[in-house]
């Protein structure tokens, strides 16, 4: 770690409190430390400037770095949007938690989560936003969610009376709006409260918000170095449907808004129904600035690399828009912090339920356990905590017991994650692991990625995918940190092989996949 240690009025997980006592006097009263934790989707550490200032600036991300500490080896367990949620909640690996993949599985609202254990230790809860569990929230004094994905424009909101409204305005601002409501009108400021902050953004298809729209229109992006990658020795690789180049992966009508009435599109129904739901105010600047984009790409109706480099840009363009409006809505949220003096109470935690392609290996999307998407971004600022990078391994699973460890309440031996308390505290663990394990299952389905399960160090990694394919992948990531190289069967590296394999075996026990450790025999 490369740690400095902060000021605050925190002591371990409480936070001082003054009260006014019978002869007039102030007299400390310790209470647990609210926990403020805003999660994006699919928001990436390489379009986060405090990881990557290549391409995006994220100045009240940043902000939270600056007075707090920047996690530099962070993993997600399952990198899907429903299955990371379901992690983030349990502390537990897809396995155990039931919710393994976004097309089979409905979250089991009755089981064991940190929300539920907080409020029984006398918590305020509250979820805004994004769900994406096919179950409604439980373990909330307070929900509001919105079905599904939910839509950028005018999105529906579901509410704990049953009722599912429309509001007017753009989600990422009408997420924050409501969650600032319930800070300063609902909750009962008796009590700490969690509050989660779920932001639809970045998610596809990256449709910014009209004050947005012509922002970055001036540059250009240099195009990843593994853009072009021919996926040699990586069957699986190959096999995806997630590239930026293919019109079939990456619609030019539904995810770059190329839309004209006489051009077909693969997409272009659910494309127009999202389009549908915008005011005439909303619509008029949408038109206003996409028409002469789209009369510019069929007059010149680029092909080949010049179509994959235009796609790139737009690509580019539209997620660093999206990225904007999270950017700011953050610093509202920073600023009440700072206004109404919580921010002195309060750990403040932002990451995303996964990372994502930004054209790396040609790709959008996650799903793989290759670094862009098995990485994600995770920052805290603990008031009092330490400051600077934390360079151990940590995963999604972890962040479960961290509240509760926060929040005093004791982490249930089921619990599979590990509390970063300590390492927030500036502490160094003599015994915190050296591997994390990995799971996607979804297959067949979007993007086609197939299933498979690896272990990872901090040099290398091995991958086995499996079900209609018996393919294994071992990197080293200091000599090939783009995972281009497969090492696997090459007599040379048999001994990290075997070490890998091992640890592999280890963590299935330890974690009781069994389905794993079955298919290590394939």
């Amino acid at each position: 770690m490369n740690l400095k240690q902060g000021t605050g009025l925190a002591v371990g997980g409480l936070a001082t409190v003054l009260l006014t006592g019978c002869g007039g006097r102030p007299e400390p009263v310790m209470r647990p430390m609210n926990i403020l934790y805003i999660m994006t989707d699919d928001h990436t550490s390489q379009m986060m400037s405090c990881y990557d200032r290549r391409y995006a600036s994220t100045p009240n991300l940043d902000r939270i770095v600056a007075e707090g500490v920047r996690f530099t080896n962070s993993y997600v367990a399952n990198s899907l949007s429903g299955p990371s949620r379901a992690c983030m909640l349990t502390g537990k690996h897809s396995h155990k938690n039931g919710f393994y993949d976004n097309t089979t599985c409905v979250f089991d609202g009755s089981q064991q989560t940190f929300p539920k254990l907080l409020q029984a230790a006398g918590y305020e809860t509250a979820v805004v936003g994004k769900w994406h569990l096919e179950s409604l929230p439980t373990g909330f004094d307070h929900w509001e969610v919105v079905p599904g994905q939910g839509d950028y424009y005018n999105p529906l909101f579901i509410t704990q009376a049953g009722d599912t409204l429309r509001n007017e305005g753009y989600i990422t601002n009408l997420i924050t709006d409501k969650s600032l409501h319930w800070l300063k009108e609902e909750r009962d400021p008796s009590k700490p409260f969690c509050l989660l902050v779920h932001h639809k953004a970045q998610h596809r298809n990256w449709m910014a918000d009209t004050c947005n729209l012509a922002l970055y229109e001036d540059r250009t992006f240099e195009l990843p170095e593994t853009f072009f990658d021919a996926y040699e020795g990586r069957p699986a690789a190959a096999a995806q449907e997630m590239s930026i180049a293919s019109d079939h992966d990456m619609d030019p009508v539904y995810d770059l808004k190329m839309l004209r009435n006489d051009k077909p599109g693969r997409l272009k129904a659910p494309y127009e129904h999202l389009l549908s739901r915008m005011n005439p105010d909303q619509r008029t600047a949408w038109d206003r600035f996409y028409e002469p984009l789209i009369e510019e790409f069929y007059r010149t109706n680029p092909q080949g690399r010049a179509r994959a480099e235009w796609k790139y840009n737009r690509y580019m363009r539209d997620y660093l828009k999206t990225l904007k409006s999270l950017d700011d809505n953050v610093g509202r949220l920073l600023d009440y912090l700072d206004e109404s003096g919580l921010a002195e109470t309060t750990l403040v935690v932002y990451t995303s339920d996964q990372g994502f392609y930004m054209g790396e290996h040609g790709w959008f999307d996650k799903r793989f356990m290759y670094e862009e998407s098995y990485r994600t971004p995770l920052v805290m600022r603990l008031p009092g905590g330490a400051r600077g990078d934390i360079d151990q391994m940590v995963q999604n699973i972890d962040y479960a017991p961290t509240f509760l460890e926060l929040a005093g309440v004791a982490i249930p031996e089921d619990i599979q994650g590990v509390s970063l308390l300590p390492l927030l505290r500036g502490e160094e663990p003599a015994d915190w692991r050296r591997s994390l394990y990995y799971h996607f299952y979804e297959y067949p389905a979007e993007h086609m990625v197939k299933r498979h399960y690896g272990v990872s160090t901090d040099r290398w990694k091995l991958i086995h995918f499996y079900n209609d394919i018996n393919h294994w992948e071992l990197y080293d990531l200091q000599a090939d940190p783009h995972e281009l190289h497969n090492l696997y069967s090459d007599p040379a590296f048999a001994a990290p092989q075997r070490e890998m394999l091992e640890e592999l075996v280890r963590l299935q026990r330890q974690y009781d996949d069994t389905l794993g450790l079955r298919m290590n025999d394939l």
